[in-house]
């Protein structure tokens, strides 16, 4: 029966022995130079036989086979090797999907092989078993050969192992060889890689990037290097292209997956943008409260001296309740740029995030909340006040997103760190309490979720919001040591992911505390205050003296510690300034300690109680007011320090 044949060699004088052979038995002969040009005939031309040459340039023997038997079309098709090397290498004729299998050699033997394997094919009946040789016998095997295999081996194995993908082309830029760092990048199996345009693998919008590279090989090398990657399958990877001028021109393709490393650049570039912010916002909310300071000093002053009959008594009244909210506005700030924790106690999640929901929900009707705590949920360290302004912050802002009613999701739970996976940062070890808080809202686009967290940015309207409120969530989170997630599209709502660290620690349901206090306690004990800037000592100063103390007073640092070394035995207490030009709070309250152990120092900061204020608290100060106070609030804060200890 006569039979559609394909020969697959890389060599003229074989093509040419097998067509004249096979065509005088009456068969039909097509010929291919390699594994390339035989995937081009096999896309028009079924044949019943294929012989293979083993070794071939633009997608060798093995592989050829590897992709007919993975194309259910071509499945019926028998598949002869024919090689040189075939009785030096051992061959998995099962592995390949090889029918069987002849050594090359001499022409006059070679033919009563060929023609023997194809009878035996036609019959169905193969004496040669799959895995079996059919070995002309023709001397030993020869050692060269044997050489040579073991070099292509070696390199094989040097290509497989390299983390770099390394992909071969023609000219013309069809895949022949594929590594496997390249197969897996590409995320294509290699039958199908085989045979298909290089630039076929990318986006559309990258393809005359990749074209105009190529039409530049001619003058030498070309790159995509790591300042502008490409994206292949997902990955961020870089390209080097190398012409090769062999039997036939080649393209050499090493491919380099940049992701992680451009990920991390992204992340610290992120993380030193939102610090930069971060302190030019806690330096914006310190100098704030400085001026918001002389304000409410001078006003608590006219208060003192004015009835409550007095017209200007309500007045006054009010601009002490505006100062007190300009100085919410920079506690915010304060909490973005992670100087914002006061109070740190053992706190049970679940409780804060009821109590403020069930309040919320009170005033948002249209909004449904849906609660599913975790029963047994681990306790937290931190700030009462700041994580109820977290937790307010992201409530309004799904209430904004919602503007016609929908649903609020709120879930904790308890996990670990291993499961924390995916995360641009890299989680600390250890337990951590997670909330999750999803709206049924409008959502956000990616542009709008890259600079959420930025402080003053805002998508709402002209005087509807400061833009403050999610950084200072943000910061907030941060400073407690913990990390906030954000996920969001156009059109399907907003989901945050607050993980804050667990403790062990015990905590106490918490009560809100209302201390009314009937006057202004007065004394006549005297204190030296310092401060670098003049109005704020001014203020003070008056302030002091209106309730009976005599006021030393000291513009910097050497100034206070010069006065204090002079006049000791007559100072009964410090109010000392934290920020400070050339010797700082924490400079000069450790020389004053050293002069007198016991002396009594209240810090005072346009700054949180956190950071540096903390670390001298340790060191046995004994007490913080933050900038802007109160005559009331100053008058107590120094009546419970002196007090303290008789």
């Amino acid at each position: 029966m006569k039979k559609k044949i394909l020969v697959v060699d890389n060599h003229p004088v074989m093509l040419k022995f097998m067509n004249d052979l096979l065509s005088r038995k009456g068969h039909q002969v097509v010929t291919a130079k390699d594994g390339l040009s035989a995937l081009d005939v096999l896309k028009t031309f079924t044949p019943d036989i294929i012989f293979v040459d083993l070794i071939m340039p633009n997608i060798e023997g093995k592989k050829l086979c590897q992709v007919i038997r993975a194309n259910p079309e071509l499945k019926n098709i028998q598949i002869v090797i024919i090689s040189a090397v075939a009785a030096e290498e051992e061959i998995n004729l099962t592995e390949l999907g090889a029918d069987a299998c002849i050594a090359k050699g001499p022409f006059n033997k070679m033919t009563k092989n060929i023609l023997t394997v194809i009878e035996e094919l036609e019959l169905k009946n193969l004496r040669a078993l799959p895995g079996e040789i059919l070995v002309l016998k023709n001397g030993n095997p020869r050692e060269i050969t044997k050489e040579l295999i073991a070099v292509k081996k070696h390199f094989e194995m040097i290509l497989e192992s390299m983390s770099e993908g390394i992909i071969e082309t023609t000219s013309e830029g069809r895949i022949v060889y594929a590594n496997s760092a390249a197969l897996s990048l590409s995320g294509e199996p290699e039958e199908k890689l085989l045979g298909s345009n290089f630039i076929s693998l990318f986006l559309e919008p990258d393809h005359k990037r990749i074209k105009n590279l190529l039409k530049k090989l001619g003058s030498g090398p070309q790159q995509i290097s790591e300042e502008s990657p490409i994206t292949l399958n997902g990955h961020q990877v870089t390209l080097d292209f190398l012409p090769l001028e062999l039997e036939s021109p080649i393209v050499v393709i090493i491919i380099n997956d940049v992701t992680e490393r451009k990920r991390m650049e992204a992340q610290l570039l992120m993380a030193q943008k939102m610090e930069a912010i971060g302190t030019l916002a806690g330096g914006i909310a310190h100098d704030f409260n400085n001026l918001l300071m002389g304000i409410m000093g001078n006003t608590s002053l006219l208060l003192l001296n004015t009835e409550k009959t007095h017209p200007h008594y309500e007045m006054l009244r009010s601009i002490e309740r505006l100062v007190k909210s300009g100085a919410r506005l920079t506690r915010q700030l304060l909490g973005y740029a992670r100087k914002g924790r006061y109070e740190i106690s053992p706190i049970n999640l679940n409780q804060l995030v009821e109590e403020t929901s069930e309040t919320f929900g009170r005033t948002k009707k249209e909004i449904t909340i849906h609660r599913e705590l975790s029963p047994h949920l681990f306790t937290i360290e931190a700030d009462q006040g700041q994580i109820e302004q977290v937790l307010l912050n992201l409530y309004v802002n799904a209430a904004d997103a919602m503007p016609k009613g929908g649903g609020l999701y709120l879930k904790t739970m308890d996990i670990t760190h291993k499961e924390m996976k995916g995360k641009l940062y890299k989680p600390k070890p250890g337990n951590y309490v997670l909330l999750t808080i999803t709206d049924t809202g409008m959502g956000m686009d990616e542009e709008t979720l890259k600079r959420i967290f930025e402080p003053f940015f805002t998508t709402k309207e002209l005087g509807k919001g400061t833009g403050l409120g999610l950084a200072s969530v943000y910061g907030i989170i941060k400073g407690h040591g913990g990390y906030i997630d954000v996920e969001s599209k156009k059109g399907q709502g907003t989901t945050f992911m607050i993980y804050l660290p667990a403790t062990k620690a015990d905590y106490r349901k918490t009560s809100v505390k209302n201390e009314t206090i009937a006057e202004i306690p007065r004394t006549k004990k005297t204190i030296l205050l310092v401060d670098d800037e003049e109005f704020i000592l001014k203020v003070s100063k008056e302030m002091l003296e209106s309730i009976g103390y005599q006021v030393l007073t000291a513009k910097n640092g050497k100034e206070a510690v010069k006065v204090y070394q002079e006049k000791q035995g007559n100072i009964d207490m410090v109010i000392l300034d934290m920020v400070m030009p050339d010797m700082s709070g924490g400079k000069v309250y450790d020389l004053i300690k050293k002069i007198n152990p016991h002396i009594k120092v209240l810090l005072s900061s346009g700054y949180s109680i956190d950071g540096e204020a903390t670390q001298i608290l340790n060191r046995g100060c004994n007490g913080f007011i933050q900038k802007p106070f109160s005559l009331k609030d100053l008058s107590l804060k120094i009546k419970d320090i002196l007090e303290e200890g008789g």
